[in-house]
């Protein structure tokens, strides 16, 4: 009697918040509101910030695994921040390109709309988390959600292309951009210019490449929906059929 109440005592007594994948998003959150503070005019930092952020993404699953750390808040944490981070970013995008403003909304609900969706589905439907996909799931979820891989890429890839489009945005409004400050009156040693065009056509590249990868992740959340919507109905029906043998019994 006494071993097991020392066995279960710890998880009684262990503070959720301090662990360690936790406290790794929270400074993902620092991070990632320090990196909208400078995002309107010092694109350099903004974007250093933000990078860091996403990639410490992939550091606190590891850690939960690694220190046997998993938690409902914490996976609840980790995709509020993704959601949370990534819709900033859109907004300031429709006020850098107004006439886009449209499809950046559109992009934001759907983000919102297909993860919630499929998180409370999957909790509604007993799973333990919304990445584990059953055997008889989505093809498509189950290799998103189950390959490491494939599940960092195409988030890398998806946050990368809003990225380029933000860092590219200096570039066509002023001509460039160093420090935060327009190059457009700046005159500056034909090496340097050459140096610049060629970030710029860096940066051009990234957001051509990344954005085949963007294209995929808005697929898998047009799938997240309809899975999410059909188990949701599932559900719905097994509870009207549960109801009513009930009151005809």
């Amino acid at each position: 009697m006494n071993s097991a109440s020392k066995t279960i005592q710890p998880s009684r007594t262990e503070n959720i918040f301090l662990f360690v994948p936790n406290l790794i998003g929270y400074t993902r959150i620092i991070l990632a509101s320090a990196s909208l503070y400078y995002m309107p005019w010092h694109p350099k930092v903004c974007t250093t910030l933000y990078c860091i952020s996403c990639l410490l993404d992939a550091v606190d699953g590891n850690a939960a695994r690694y220190f046997d750390q998993c938690s409902k808040f914490g996976a609840v944490l980790d995709m509020v921040t993704d959601r949370s981070t990534t819709s900033c970013l859109l907004c300031f995008l429709s006020l850098r390109y107004p006439e886009w403003t449209i499809l950046f909304q559109f992009l934001i609900s759907l983000d919102f709309s297909s993860h919630y969706m499929h998180m409370y589905s999957s909790m509604t439907a007993g799973a333990s988390s919304h990445k584990k996909i059953s055997e008889s799931g989505n093809k498509y979820l189950k290799m998103y959600y189950t390959n490491n891989v494939i599940l960092f890429l195409m988030c890398a890839g998806n946050e990368l292309f809003f990225v380029a489009i933000y860092v590219l945005s200096f570039y066509l409004e002023k001509g460039g951009v160093m420090n935060g400050k327009s190059l457009a009156k700046k005159s500056f040693p034909r090496n340097d210019e050459i140096w610049i065009h060629c970030i710029a056509v860096a940066w051009w590249f990234v957001l051509g490449v990344s954005g085949v990868i963007c294209f995929l992740k808005q697929f898998i959340n047009v799938v997240q929906i309809v899975n999410a919507s059909e188990a949701l109905a599932n559900i719905d029906r097994e509870d009207r059929a549960k109801a009513a043998s009930a009151k005809s019994a």
